[in-house]
């Protein structure tokens, strides 16, 4: 196992007309700019994953979907995720929600932070998010970043449209505190996983 973190940024929606792709880019940057890290946009559009059609989940029994069994690899190769979610009717995408239903051992033991956007800053999609994490024995972050009300309309294409630097001085604190705390947990994760693999092993 690779002691440099390997992080995956998800972006959550899919459809055509979303916002994701700005903060996306922007989060990714700023994780970028950890030289000790490795950082890799991973966008749900290009798994086309099936509704989930499984026996069951694969902590149970192999997937057969060949595009369920792609993504699970993918996640594999993570050690901690960014994920970039709407709020859609106070919860995540239906999009999101299918993407971490597909897998479940490639989350076991991982931390997941997150980047909400909305007119209360995704903040029920966020907590919802939290909480699908727990039932995954995902570690979520307390740390997260919120884009609302004002500043939301300054970047969003139905307000000015402007460039997420235009609110950069309002969400940087957050986002280094949420890349702080994805950092803390995800070596001690990678560290307790590969000490249970040579427990295992032994």
């Amino acid at each position: 196992m690779s002691t440099k973190p390997r992080i995956a940024v998800i972006i959550g929606s899919t459809r055509d007309s979303r916002f994701a792709d700005k903060p996306a880019a922007w989060i990714l940057e700023l994780a970028r700019q950890r030289a000790d890290w490795e950082v890799e946009l991973l966008d749900l559009r290009d798994f086309h994953l099936p509704f989930f059609n499984e026996r069951s989940s694969n902590f149970w029994a192999p997937s057969q979907d060949p595009n369920a069994v792609a993504w699970q690899k993918k996640l594999a190769t993570f050690d901690g995720f960014i994920f970039v979610t709407s709020e859609y009717n106070r919860s995540i995408p239906a999009s999101l929600k299918n993407a971490l239903d597909q897998a479940y051992r490639e989350w076991i033991r991982k931390p997941a932070a997150a980047l909400g956007y909305g007119s209360t800053g995704g903040a029920r999609a966020v907590e919802h998010l939290r909480t699908i994490a727990i039932e995954l024995q995902m570690v979520p972050v307390r740390s997260a970043v919120h884009i609302m009300g004002a500043d939301l309309m300054k970047v969003h294409p139905m307000g000015e449209n402007g460039p997420i630097s235009a609110i950069e001085d309002h969400i940087l604190p957050s986002a280094r505190a949420m890349l702080d705390d994805l950092d803390w947990w995800t070596r001690a994760t990678i560290a307790a996983r590969a000490a249970d693999a040579e427990r295992a092993a032994a």
